[in-house]
């Protein structure tokens, strides 16, 4: 009898090893976030990195018990395109899915067929997770169809959910933010009892229907400082509330006893709009700093508390990196993934590189959402190139010496220009991404359909001495 309970022990004993070894992972994703939507500074240099206006003390506090990416970026500057990236770990433009709003007629370009539906071929994270021995959950908003997110390898969720989730929900919990936080709870105390690492993903509604933020709130930002108009004071409100909410998750996880076993990841599903608060070029639906460049912070088991990273990441890094931590093999992940673990710069602060399929980031909008039209950018090292379809023209930036995208270096620097936009379109080549392509019908006297976003980005000057450097007016 003695020999046989050994033998089980011991055959038991790699697994038991192994399921320690798994750490649980809370995926934070706020909705239509900048880069400066928090009292946060996300950069340790620049002074419109954090808002003026806006009190989150909770993020505040995960912050400085984690690491802040100042050049953190969501893959798309859209919704949906980044929610579908960061469940495949892959890019929008090799998904085919590169805009959420529909499409616009009457341009000169005809945006490209979106095919909005989780495909039932993509292995997601939650999936790769669950077959690895975790418990997982998606709680908010889904927002990519296919049948939600039980469909695709979650074991909990609030079901195939959209925008429209968030306008349900009022004070007292607003945008279900508080009932969120509380299933939260619940799902990591049933896992606790059963011996399961977990996977959850918070999306959150918030910052949409910010006239739903609680009303004690919402009078607290009544009378913001000169300048700021009522929509900024309803986002204000419904901010921090957010904040309150992610408190309550975070204090959760210590009342369990969690944090030194937890990574808590928080970032943005795309910008929110640049100019002269942030210092960021651009706003959502452009690919512009302000409309891709977004909060990111994580915490827990070996980073360092208080700590910066300038190294450049993206959403879809996020997936292979949960698979390095859950001890998934290098040979079962997909091999469709785009991203690269950052692993190593959490636990060497900062020391190392991301090994990801390319070097360059590629950011793809062949779209109109706003006075830009369709157009691409790509970042490799410093350099960031965006190029627009309609005019055929580029613009050079170098963000470690110009994050605000105003000195276009294309006339001074023509070999950086061209060699960033081959790799571009080499990219798109090899991805099959769908492009905008000529309007058969197009009057250019005709009044286009109106576009829902915003402006684009603002336009550059020319550096001292060169000859062209505007932005193309699409």
């Amino acid at each position: 009898m003695m020999k046989t309970l050994t033998l089980i022990i011991l055959m038991l004993a790699p697994a038991i090893a192994f399921a320690a070894d798994q750490p649980n992972i809370i995926l934070m994703l706020s909705d239509d976030q900048g880069w400066s939507g928090l009292s946060v500074a996300m950069h340790p240099n620049h002074p419109g990195a954090k808002g003026t206006i806006f009190h989150t003390p909770n993020i505040e506090r995960l912050a400085s018990q984690g690491m802040r990416f100042s050049a953190g970026y969501a893959p798309a500057s859209v919704c949906s395109p980044t929610r579908i990236s960061l469940q495949t770990g892959r890019s929008p433009a090799s998904l085919h899915w590169t805009k959420a709003a529909p499409a616009e007629a009457g341009h000169k370009l005809t945006e490209p067929r979106l095919i909005k539906n989780i495909a039932t071929n993509e292995t997601t994270i939650g999936e790769i997770l669950r077959d690895a021995g975790y418990a997982t959950a998606h709680y908010g908003k889904w927002h990519i169809a296919g049948g939600g997110p039980e469909k695709h390898g979650y074991d909990e969720s609030d079901g195939d959910t959209g925008n429209e989730n968030a306008y349900q929900f009022k004070d007292p919990n607003p945008v279900d933010i508080f009932g969120m936080a509380e299933r939260t709870e619940a799902f990591m105390a049933k896992c606790q009892k059963t011996g399961k690492p977990f996977f959850i993903q918070l999306s959150w509604n918030a910052l949409h229907a910010a006239e739903n933020a609680l009303e004690a709130t919402t009078a607290k930002y009544a009378n913001v400082s000169a300048g700021n108009n009522a929509k900024q004071s309803s986002v204000a409100a419904i901010t921090e509330d957010l904040d309150t909410g992610v408190g309550r998750v975070m204090e959760s996880i210590d009342k369990l006893g969690l944090a030194d076993t937890t990574y808590v990841i928080y970032m943005s599903d795309n910008g929110a709009g640049g100019g002269k608060r942030t210092g960021l070029n651009g706003g959502k639906g452009t690919m512009w700093e302000g409309g891709i460049r977004v909060p990111f912070i994580v915490r827990g088991p070996g980073v360092n508390a208080n700590s910066w990273c300038d190294v450049p990441v993206v959403g879809y890094d996020l997936y292979p990196t949960f698979c390095e931590w859950a001890n998934v093999p290098a040979g079962k992940l997909p091999k469709t993934i785009e991203g690269g673990s950052i692993a190593s710069l959490l636990a060497n602060n900062c020391q190392g590189e991301v090994k990801r399929a390319r070097e360059e980031l590629v950011f793809h909008f062949p779209h109109y959402q706003s006075d830009d039209g369709p157009h691409s950018a790509i970042r490799l090292g410093d350099l960031k190139l965006i190029h627009f379809y309609e005019s055929d023209r580029d613009v050079l930036f170098d963000l470690s010496k110009d994050i605000s995208e105003q000195n276009d270096l294309a006339a001074e620097q023509p070999r950086d220009a061209e060699m960033l936009k081959k790799r571009l379109m080499t990219y798109l080549q090899d991805v099959d991404a769908q492009f905008a392509t000529p309007n058969p019908d197009y009057d250019p006297n005709a009044e286009p359909v109106s576009r829902k976003g915003g402006k684009g980005g603002m336009k550059p000057t020319k550096p001292k001495g060169a000859n062209g450097g505007r932005r193309p007016k699409d």
